[in-house]
Order: C-alpha cells, then structure tokens, then sequence
C-alpha cells in the first residue's frame, strides 16, 4: 500500500495496526531545508558506517554520525558510537522537532545517502541503549525518497515518499512488530540527509 496525499494530517497513523507512524509533511521551506542540507554536509563529522557481522568489520558507503546531550554511547550492528557535541544547527532541529510532536530527545543518529545507490536493509531500531517504544522523529533532506515499513508477521507493506525537509515519527510498538527500509534506486542522483532524533536511556 502506497500513501500519497497532498493534504497531510499529521495525526493519521499510517499503520494499520500494531504501531504507530505519523507523517507531519514538510516544516521547512524548500530554500530553508536547502540551506540546512548544505551546512549538514559541510559540518556533521561523518564517517563510513560500520558493522561486524560474524567477526568481520564491514565499512557501509553510506556515512554516519551521532550527536547528543552527553557522550552517550549506542551500540548497533555490534559496534559502539559516542555521541558528539551537538551543533548550533542540529540544536534548531532538535528544537523544532519536539515543538511540533510534543516529544522530547537527548540525540540523534544522521545519515548521508549520497545518491539512490545507497540504502537501508529492512531492520528495526529495538537496541537496548534506546527508550523501550519511544519516539523516533526522522527530519530528511536531500533528495526525495520512499520509505517503506514491513509487518514482520503478515509482510503487510506500507510505503511513503519523504520529502525535503518533511518530519516522520516512529513511536508506541512499531519496533517490535515492524521492520523499515530505505529502498535503493537508480533513478536518485542527489544525496539524501537523514535525521533521527531518539532518547537513549542507558548512559555508559
């Protein structure tokens, strides 16, 4: 099932059961989002993603970074980041993010896609270190992409096209009966910044 619509509720759940996911559309002007993209290129640390899958460290072309109140740490894929200082920028985002779903975060995990090539495998974000069904507010940039969500029970399948500077939330126990993507493609050429503000709960 494919949503498109050009009036966005943001209180429609796209799910239909088993989890909640609402799509706020856009909360920035194409020029505005434009210039964030910009900056968010030029000054997030980022770094080749990494995972150890069966004792071999893998480096993703897909590039990282994370950010937040402390030095928290978050282990995913069997490796361990520290969360940086935030910049001026993602402290807006933080801002403007928790103003407009009522939520509050402590970090945020980034992502650069630098054209359609790159992706995401189904997953779902259930590590430890993360706030048991918590919000998970994703802010992209970029390149316009679909993003998809999987029912790990019936495969039921529900995708949305993300928007340039638009806000997704992942809340209530969509982590624990849904997997997410971010399908590759061919037809993107421009790079894609994802956002993903979360509340981590164990500090280490």
């Amino acid at each position: 099932m494919d949503l498109f619509s050009t009036e966005l509720d943001k209180n429609i759940n796209l799910l239909p059961k088993d989890g909640t996911v609402n799509y706020y559309g856009t909360l920035l002007s194409n020029d505005e989002a434009n210039n964030y993209l910009a900056t968010l290129l030029e000054n997030i640390a980022w770094k080749n993603d990494e995972a150890n899958i069966f004792g071999k460290l893998i480096k993703t072309k897909r590039k990282v970074a994370w950010y937040g109140d402390s030095s928290y740490n978050y282990t995913y894929s069997n490796t361990t980041k520290q969360a940086l200082a935030w910049t001026k920028e993602l402290l807006e985002l933080k801002t403007l993010v928790e103003e407009n779903t009522g939520e509050t975060y402590n970090s945020c995990l980034l992502n650069l896609y630098h054209n359609g090539s790159e992706g995401m495998a189904w997953h779902s974000d259930g590590e430890k270190d993360l706030k048991k069904n918590g919000a998970i507010a994703s802010v992209s940039f970029g390149a316009e992409r679909k993003f998809a969500f999987k029912h790990k029970e019936t495969k039921e399948i529900v995708s949305r096209i993300l928007q340039n500077g638009s806000l997704l939330v992942m809340k209530d126990e969509t982590q624990t009966h849904w997997l997410h993507r971010l399908p590759p493609t061919k037809l993107i050429t421009r790079p894609r910044v994802n956002l993903t503000f979360r509340t981590i709960v164990s500090r280490e």
